[in-house]
């Protein structure tokens, strides 16, 4: 038999707001082991791949390296302005992650599990997890921090921004909402909080 997770944090948020610092807390302070769609994501696209290969035949060198790896920040700029290209690459590589994820909490033997998904609402996996974090922040210091973390313009930063579901509905449909508009440890202060509310809940 099948032993999943009993309990999957599902964490997620918008772009920048700072789902990070809170896994690598988790991770720190808990133990507990986090899955990361952004790192499945990545492997979805890896060199030789099935997907990259697919991409590099849609978009052509203009999104290929040197080195026959994917020129991220090009093909960035394409999906980032584009809706439909965005869903394109989306449903390349969606399903891919699913499979990861889903492969990954069988072989787990452990109570608690996170789930860092960025587009956890977007890409329709809320099934996966038994509840909803949402790490929020005002969209001024959300444009501010990509700005800074990622050297965008504010054009750029915003547009990012815009191309994933508005920060308001994912905290409407969110279990616990991290509030990030603060300090770092007023932030792990609510982590703290959500993590013991739950335990003794059940």
């Amino acid at each position: 038999m099948v032993n999943i997770p009993k309990r999957r944090i599902g964490l997620t948020g918008g772009i920048g707001t700072g789902k990070t610092t809170v896994s690598n807390y988790l991770v720190r302070a808990y133990h507990l082991p986090v899955l990361d769609a952004d790192i499945y994501a990545r492997d979805a696209v890896k060199a030789g791949s099935p997907i990259l290969t697919d991409i590099f035949n849609r978009y052509g060198n203009k999104v290929k390296l040197p080195d026959n790896n994917l020129n991220r920040s090009a093909l960035g700029e394409i999906i980032f302005n584009n809706p439909e290209e965005k869903l394109w690459l989306e449903s390349k590589i969606h399903p891919y992650v699913r499979d990861r994820f889903t492969a990954t909490l069988q072989q787990l033997e452990v109570d608690t599990v996170v789930l860092a998904i960025p587009l956890l609402f977007e890409a329709k996996m809320t099934d996966l997890v038994t509840e909803i974090w949402v790490v929020s922040c005002d969209r001024q210091e959300q444009v501010r921090r990509l700005i800074e973390r990622d050297r965008l313009s504010e054009a750029q930063a915003q547009a990012r921004i815009k191309s994933q579901l508005p920060l308001e509905q994912k905290v409407a449909m969110a279990d616990v909402v991290l509030n990030n508009n603060s300090t770092v440890e007023e932030l792990l202060r609510q982590v703290d909080i959500a993590i013991d509310k739950s335990t003794t809940d059940d």
